[in-house]
């Protein structure tokens, strides 16, 4: 029985297909793509997309391209918005059909006695040439492994995929057969074969092991001894991404999100409400050793972070949400759980970094770069590194945004990367190696200076020392920037003093002097917080130790008088300072007073600045007896 009837055109429809949030519809007319929502009065999409008839479209759930294919013998990869993404050289027959694999990460082609795999940027892995006639549909098997078309001949074609290949330092792994593993060593050509009891469906080779799954198990490798996995049963067979950290392992499969050990242990599985495992990928899911995050895809401006050991919902069960959709994540992979971070590519294509730990207060998120097509962390350290519209971009110390936010464009790396020509992607950041596929498959390795890296550990180790050294002798403006940033955020300020000092910012080494010479620990604290920009922190740690003036003085300094004046009168004391400074700062300038409050707090009250200035010197000698007091209790 019909429901109701969609469109109605006056060419034939020769092909249709849902779009992934089954709210609208692809269809053909003529040498037209027409996207057409569900909802009655909604805008509808439609472009010219081929020079001939099209005979072919296919819309992927997990990656959101439209793949057309038409008798113009061409095959176009498009976005969602009718963008087009690749272009296909023209073939010596119409292309007949095209169809995505269901993780959307390549997808067949069938013409006249030729079938083609290509990957989801277009660039072409294989070419059969099956003597079948045209092959005018094409079907893959739930898994992703397996193709049958539908042949002109009458015959149907089954296609097994091979040859994938997956590297991590120096060791390539193929899959020669169904169910064989090829594992090559390049320092010393040794080659493994490892067998499978089904066939490989997916597989991940990153941080020491090799994790395989099958329709029916999960194998583990170790890169030291390839003649001993470790074997568990799945749940459910077909995996759909498999995704490595140092200490665990991710599975993602139709039935949910599980999280392993290297040693086959169960650890977790997160959930969230409206899960759907099906369209999650390598851009939308990330792991480190502490945290998993996931984009939803029902309101794509939430990340939901959740603790890996447990799969419960990370600091207080908030979400992160951004102004913007967001279209990939990625976690840093090294240091404490406390200063995790989370770098994130929103639809505008900026790069965004905020922490992952949110308890109570809003957690900055702080800008990065824009124009950002791709991003990778290193697996060994905290450096960030992107393509950045015609630059490839490393952020040596992305944390610097917290510290002091002036520094951050000496604490980069950048070189031209328009040799990478249109639309390249990072595939993996491992040490010192960027390893990025140009949009023609091929591969190009970066390698970039490792001695920030040794900079980052040092600095963990607490070996400040040994970092100033290490600068000294790469003699390098960014390695001194990305030491004054790590000295200044583990509270090192002879160490910041040194760098700022390299760096030759002279205000702000004259400030850290004056930090040096505070009496007290809690304002020490205090304007390390102003230094980096956190004046309500600063207050805050100077209100909880008790040192209202001094709350009062950074108000002052800062021109805060509305904040100045209102602490004053809360905590009914140095109104009378307030008033005066005020009074200066407006003589200064030849102006009178404006503002009601300080009018009608100034009425009757005189200004004598000896009064003032003595209960000023009495405010910091009091401060220097308590901190003396204390250190004497703690020696005690």
């Amino acid at each position: 029985m019909l429901r109701s009837t969609l469109a109605q055109q006056g060419t034939p429809v020769y092909s249709v297909a849902w779009g992934p949030d089954s709210e609208k519809v692809l269809y053909t007319a003529g040498k037209q793509l027409i996207i057409k929502p569900l909802q009655p009065n909604a805008k509808v999409s439609q472009w010219k997309a081929h020079d001939g008839i099209i005979l072919k479209v296919d819309w992927n759930s997990v990656n959101d391209l439209i793949l057309s294919a038409g008798e113009d013998c061409k095959y176009k990869v498009w976005d969602s918005y009718g963008r087009l993404l690749y272009n296909s050289q023209p073939h010596e027959h119409p292309i007949t059909s095209v169809a995505w694999a269901p993780d959307g990460e390549i997808f067949a082609v069938g013409s006249f006695n030729t079938l083609r795999l290509c990957d989801k940027t277009g660039w072409s892995y294989a070419l059969e040439k099956p003597n079948t006639g045209s092959i005018f549909n094409i079907a893959w098997s739930i898994d992703g492994t397996q193709i049958a078309g539908a042949c002109g001949n009458g015959h149907v074609v089954f296609a097994h995929v091979v040859e994938q290949r997956w590297e991590w330092k120096n060791f390539q792994v193929t899959l020669t057969k169904r169910r064989t593993m090829q594992v090559r060593n390049v320092l010393n050509d040794a080659v493994d074969l490892l067998e499978f009891r089904d066939r490989v469906i997916k597989a991940s080779l990153n941080y020491a092991h090799l994790v395989v799954s099958t329709s029916l198990q999960c194998y583990v490798f170790s890169t030291k001894n390839w003649n001993t996995p470790l074997i568990f049963d799945l749940k459910e067979g077909t995996v759909s991404l498999i995704l490595q950290a140092e200490r665990h392992f991710l599975l993602v499969d139709g039935g949910g999100i599980y999280l392993y050990s290297y040693e086959g242990r169960f650890i977790s599985s997160p959930k969230f409400p409206g899960m759907r495992t099906d369209i999650l990928n390598a851009q939308t899911v990330s792991l480190s050793n502490d945290t998993i995050a996931i984009k939803d895809k029902a309101d794509e401006k939430i990340i939901f972070l959740f603790e890996a050991s447990t799969g419960k919902p990370l600091g207080d069960g908030k979400s992160l949400s951004h102004k913007n959709e967001i279209l990939e994540i990625a976690l840093d992979q090294k240091g404490l759980t406390n200063d995790r971070k989370v770098a994130f590519i929103d639809k505008n294509r900026d790069l965004y970094i905020t922490s992952v730990k949110r308890f109570g207060k809003e957690e900055q998120i702080i800008k990065l770069g824009t124009m950002v097509h791709t991003l990778a962390w290193c697996d060994s350290c905290n450096i960030l590194c992107g393509l950045q519209d015609t630059r490839f971009t490393v952020w040596y110390y992305p944390n610097t945004v917290y510290v002091d936010r002036d520094i951050l464009p000496k604490t980069l790396y950048e070189k031209d990367a328009s040799e990478y020509s249109k639309n390249p992607h990072i595939v993996s950041f491992v040490g010192n190696q960027v390893t990025i596929r140009r949009a023609d498959g091929s591969l190009v390795h970066i390698s970039i200076s490792p001695y920030p890296a040794i900079l980052q550990e040092y600095v963990s180790s607490s070996k400040w020392e040994d970092a100033v050294r290490l600068c000294r002798f790469v003699k390098e403006q960014t390695m001194w920037a990305c030491l004054a940033a790590m000295a200044l955020a583990n509270r090192d300020m002879t160490t910041a003093e040194i760098a700022y000092a390299a760096i030759g910012e002279i205000d702000k080494v004259q400030y850290i002097n004056s930090i040096k010479d505070l009496p007290s620990k809690e304002s020490k604290m205090a304007h390390i917080l102003m230094f980096s920009g956190n004046i309500q922190e600063a207050e805050i740690v100077l209100l909880q130790a008790g040192l209202v003036y001094q709350a009062i003085q950074i108000n002052i300094n800062l021109y805060n008088w509305e904040r100045a004046l209102e602490l004053a009168v809360k905590y009914k004391t140095h109104v009378d300072t307030v008033l005066a400074y005020r009074q200066k700062f407006l003589e200064t300038f030849g102006k009178h007073e404006t503002n009601k409050r300080y009018l009608q707090y100034a009425e009757g009250l005189e200004i004598d600045w000896e009064k003032i200035n003595a209960k000023i010197e009495m405010e910091i000698t009091k401060e220097r007896e308590r901190s003396s007091s204390k250190s004497i209790g703690l020696k005690h």
